[in-house]
């Protein structure tokens, strides 16, 4: 199962090389992993966050996982929030991997008692890796011996590619709402092993509202949530949108998402998540359901993720975080 793996995978990248063009890799819990959907989300919590996602997309093949780890907090000496992201993410049992580290800065701007906007901005080291040794090519495999002779396939002059990027994102939000947009690899860096690959502009704008049920007629009662948002990212010639609704009720939250592509639908998300005292940390479970043509029979996505909200220091100035879901 292994060497088929690797050979399809090897068999991917010769046989499109000259036209094959990256994708970043996706959350489905989007929201708990912030910093990565736009950089403008630095700061936004105020208080000190910290973030951990794992994604395994395909379990049943176990080609491809996707892990992640940030932080960031608002400065006042800044006016602005400031962050550190890194992932990583790998293909084929890490024959072919991308790592990468970024350092965000976001600017705070108060228009109004009840509007704030943010402008992020973004610098990311990254590099990705090939694994030549480690794979096998249609050539090699004997009719009665299986994987046992030499490919005539010509290895890379570099299995390493090493650039730096850029990104930049917008977001603007009051009580109830917010709205952003992120422009991610302004600089479209080339990303090639064999012939030219630039990394294409991923374009993505995000949308949700705060809608209380009821009335919260005491201070320390529980109130109920429902959180409905929207995400669509356009890279090269793939989009894909998700639309999710989250309830949230106290330290529970759940929800329901709908991804699709203008190809074909893609998945329904189930979410989960449990924060158990405000202020503190949350974890967060989701699966895919594939409905697209790969069928469910790949065992969709598992995703997992662990925030921590730091306590904040006494402050100047007075700031408003984003609601956002809390999964």
């Amino acid at each position: 199962m292994k060497n088929i793996k690797l050979t399809l995978l090897a068999f991917t990248l010769l046989g499109t090389c000259g036209l094959l063009r990256a994708q970043d890799a996706h959350f489905s819990q989007y929201y708990s992993n912030p910093l990565y959907l736009n950089p403008a989300f630095a700061g936004s919590n105020i208080c000190p966050r910290a973030s951990l996602n794992y994604r395994n997309q395909y379990p049943v093949l176990d080609v491809y996982q996707t892990y992640s780890a940030s932080y960031d907090q608002y400065v006042d000496a800044l006016n602005g929030g400031i962050g550190v992201l890194v992932m990583r993410d790998e293909a084929g049992g890490g024959a072919l991997s991308t790592t990468e580290a970024s350092l965000i800065y976001s600017y705070h701007l108060k228009v109004s008692r009840k509007f704030t906007l943010l402008a992020g901005f973004q610098g990311t080291y990254r590099e990705r890796a090939i694994d030549w040794g480690g794979l096998t090519f249609p050539d090699q495999i004997d009719p009665y011996y299986g994987f046992v002779l030499d490919t005539r396939q010509q290895a890379p002059v570099s299995e390493t590619n090493r650039h730096l990027d850029v990104s930049a994102g917008i977001l603007g939000f009051t009580k109830k709402f917010y709205f952003g947009a992120s422009f991610h690899h302004l600089t479209q860096p080339d990303e090639k092993f064999f012939k030219e690959s630039k990394l294409p502009l991923k374009i993505s704008g995000q949308a949700g509202f705060t809608i209380p049920l009821g009335r919260q007629r005491v201070r320390n009662e529980l109130q109920n949530y429902l959180l409905p948002n929207i995400v669509y990212q356009h890279q090269g010639t793939f989009d894909q949108l998700t639309l999710s609704t989250a309830f949230s009720r106290g330290p529970i939250s759940g929800g329901l998402g709908f991804r699709t592509s203008t190809a074909n639908p893609d998945a329904v998300v189930v979410l989960l998540g449990y924060a158990p005292s405000e202020g503190a940390w949350k974890v967060g479970y989701s699966y895919d359901i594939t409905i697209s043509s790969a069928a469910n029979s790949l065992g969709g996505a598992h995703e997992v993720s662990l925030g921590y909200n730091f306590p904040c220091r006494e402050r100047k100035k007075r700031n408003e975080a984003i609601k956002c879901p809390k999964f």
